[in-house]
C-alpha cells in the first residue's frame, strides 16, 4: 500500500531572481532567544536549532547590537545569511503602496461574508483594486450586488471549480505586481497591508502571510473558546520563516499576500484541500522565501457547530495523502533524529530500558561535544541540546500516538490491559502540555475535550485519505534531520 518515491508534479513556480541582494536600508534583527557564544563568534538558536559561526568582520558588524542595517554588499550578504538560517527576522521599513496590490476573493454563496470582507478592504477609503471570482454561486445576482456596492470587478464561473481554480482566475486577471488573496469568510484588520507588503522588498520573498484570528461574530460556548485560543489556522504571535518541518511549517490560504511573478502556474486546481500548503512548499522548494507576520491580523469566521467543525477537521486531514504524493517526507507526522528515536524505543526494553536510553543519550552528547570546538562549556551545551532534542522528539511521538496513529493506538489499548493506562496518560499529558501556554484563554476541561476531538477528526481524515489514495506515505515517520 506504500507507493514508490516518485512524486506528482504541481504547477510551475516562477524562478527566483538572479539578483537576490537585499536593498540598502533593509534591516534585520537577531531573534529573541538566540544565544551569543564564544565572544559573539557563534550564534545559537532558531528552529530547527542552528549553530552559526561568524567571521571576524561579521562579529564586528553586529557586536553589541541586535539590529543590522544593509548599506553595502558585505552587510547585505550577512543579513541574508542571518535570515536564511533563521537566527534573525526582517525589519523592512518601506511604505505600503496599495496601487501595487490587487485583492482577489474566491466566493460561492456567501454574500454576507463577502460584504464584510469588502467593507474591511475598503475601510478608510482604500482604492485598492478588487477582483471577486464567483465560483458557481446559486444566486449570482446577490454576489454582483455586493461587488457593485464596493466597486469590485466580478469574474463568474458558471460551474464551481474549487477555490484553487478561482484564485488562479483572479491571479491571471490581476495586473499588479502583488496579489492579496482573501477567503470570503475573512476580513483584514486595519494595517494589514502596511505590515505585509514591506516584506516583499526582499526580492526572494514570494509570500507574506498574516495571523488568522477568530472573528467573534457572537459565538459562545466551549467550541468558540477553544477555537479562539487554539484554532489550527492561528499560527500564534511569533513571526518566522515558513518551511516544512520548521517551527512554522505552513500558512493557511485564508489570507496571503503574494508576488505575482513567483506563482507562475498558481495553485494546483486539481486539489480541493491543502492546495495552500502545496503552493507554499513548492515555492520553498524552488528557492523562494515565505514569511509569517503576526503583526498583520485577519479575522476568520470559524465553524460554530461541533459537527461542522469536526467535518472540517476531517476534511483537512484527507489532504495529507495528496501532499505526501507531491512532497514526500515533508508531510511526515514525526521527524526525529536516529539517536532520539533509539533512546525512546529503548525504554520499551524492560528494566534495562532506562540504562540503554541513558547510554544512547551519553553517546550522542559526546559526539556533539566533539563538534562544538571553541564554544565555551561545550559538554554542558551538548548535554542541553541533546536533552532538549530528546524531549521534543518525545512530544512528537506522544502527539502522533493520539493524533496520526490513534486508530492503531485504540486497537492496541483495547486488546492489552498494560497499554491502556499508558494511552490514557499520553492523551491527558499531551493535552495539558498544549494547554499550558493558553491557560489564560481557555479552561483545561474544554481544551482537553476539543483537542482530543480535533485529533480524532483530523486523524480519521488522514487515514481515509490514505485509504482512498492506496498509500500510507503520509503516515511514514522521517528518521533524520529536518
Amino acid at each position: 500500500m506504500i507507493e514508490g518515491t516518485r512524486r506528482r508534479p504541481g504547477p510551475d513556480t516562477g524562478t527566483p531572481p538572479a539578483t537576490t541582494r537585499l536593498p540598502d536600508g533593509f534591516r534585520v534583527q537577531v531573534a529573541p532567544g538566540v544565544r551569543r557564544l564564544d565572544a559573539g563568534r557563534v550564534l545559537l538558536g532558531a528552529a530547527p536549532i542552528r549553530l552559526l559561526r561568524l567571521s571576524g568582520k561579521a562579529v564586528d558588524l553586529i557586536a553589541g547590537r541586535s539590529t543590522l542595517r544593509v548599506c553595502d554588499d558585505t552587510t547585505a550578504a550577512l543579513a541574508r545569511r542571518l535570515l536564511d538560517t533563521g537566527v534573525a527576522h526582517p525589519r523592512p521599513s518601506g511604505p505600503a503602496n496599495a496601487a501595487d496590490v490587487t485583492v482577489v476573493v474566491p466566493v460561492r454563496d456567501r454574500p454576507d461574508g463577502l460584504n464584510r470582507l469588502l467593507a474591511a478592504v475598503r475601510r478608510g477609503g482604500a482604492a485598492i483594486p478588487v477582483i471577486v471570482v464567483d465560483d458557481g454561486s446559486r444566486d449570482a445576482l446577490a454576489a454582483r450586488r455586493v461587488c457593485a456596492r464596493h466597486t469590485a470587478t466580478v469574474i463568474r464561473n458558471d460551474i464551481a471549480r474549487g477555490p484553487a481554480a478561482a484564485r488562479n482566475a483572479g491571479l491571471v486577471a490581476a495586473a499588479t505586481p502583488y496579489v492579496a488573496f482573501f477567503d470570503s469568510d475573512s476580513a483584514p484588520l486595519p494595517g494589514w497591508l502596511d505590515h505585509l507588503q514591506p516584506h516583499l522588498e526582499d526580492p526572494l520573498v514570494a509570500v507574506a502571510a498574516p495571523r488568522i484570528v477568530a472573528a467573534n461574530l457572537g459565538g459562545s460556548g466551549r467550541l468558540a473558546s477553544y477555537e479562539e485560543a487554539a484554532s489550527s489556522l492561528d499560527l500564534g504571535p511569533h513571526e518566522g520563516q515558513v518551511h516544512p518541518h520548521g517551527r512554522i511549517p505552513y500558512v493557511p490560504g485564508v489570507a496571503l499576500l503574494v508576488r505575482r511573478a513567483a506563482l507562475a502556474g498558481g495553485f494546483d486546481d486539481s486539489m480541493h484541500v491543502a492546495e495552500d500548503v502545496d503552493l507554499v512548499w513548492r515555492l520553498a522548494a524552488a528557492g523562494w522565501r515565505i514569511r509569517y507576520e503576526p503583526k498583520a491580523s485577519v479575522r476568520h469566521e470559524h465553524p460554530t457547530s461541533v459537527m461542522g467543525w469536526a467535518r472540517r477537521r476531517l476534511f483537512y486531514g484527507t489532504g495529507a495523502a495528496d501532499l505526501a504524493a507531491r512532497h514526500g517526507s515533508a508531510v511526515a507526522p514525526i521527524v526525529v533524529s536516529p539517536w532520539s528515536a533509539a533512546a525512546w524505543l529503548s525504554l520499551l526494553a524492560g528494566r534495562l530500558g532506562p540504562v540503554y536510553a541513558a547510554a544512547i543519550l551519553a553517546g550522542a552528547t559526546a559526539r556533539l561535544a566533539s563538534r562544538l570546538t571553541g564554544v565555551g562549556p561545550r559538554w554542558r551545551l551538548a548535554a542541553s541540546l541533546v536533552g532538549t532534542g530528546w524531549l521534543f522528539a518525545g512530544r512528537q511521538l506522544a502527539s502522533a500516538v493520539v493524533r496520526h496513529f490513534w486508530p492503531v493506538s485504540v486497537l492496541v489499548a483495547a486488546t492489552g490491559r498494560r497499554t491502556r493506562p499508558w494511552f490514557v496518560l499520553i492523551a491527558v499529558v499531551d493535552a495539558v502540555i498544549g494547554w499550558w501556554p493558553l491557560r489564560r484563554q481557555v479552561r483545561l476541561p474544554t481544551f482537553l475535550l476539543f483537542r482530543r476531538l480535533d485529533d480524532l477528526s483530523y486523524g480519521a481524515g488522514l487515514w481515509w485519505g490514505a485509504f482512498r489514495s492506496r498509500s500510507l506515505r503520509a503516515l511514514v515517520p522521517k528518521i533524520g534531520p529536518a
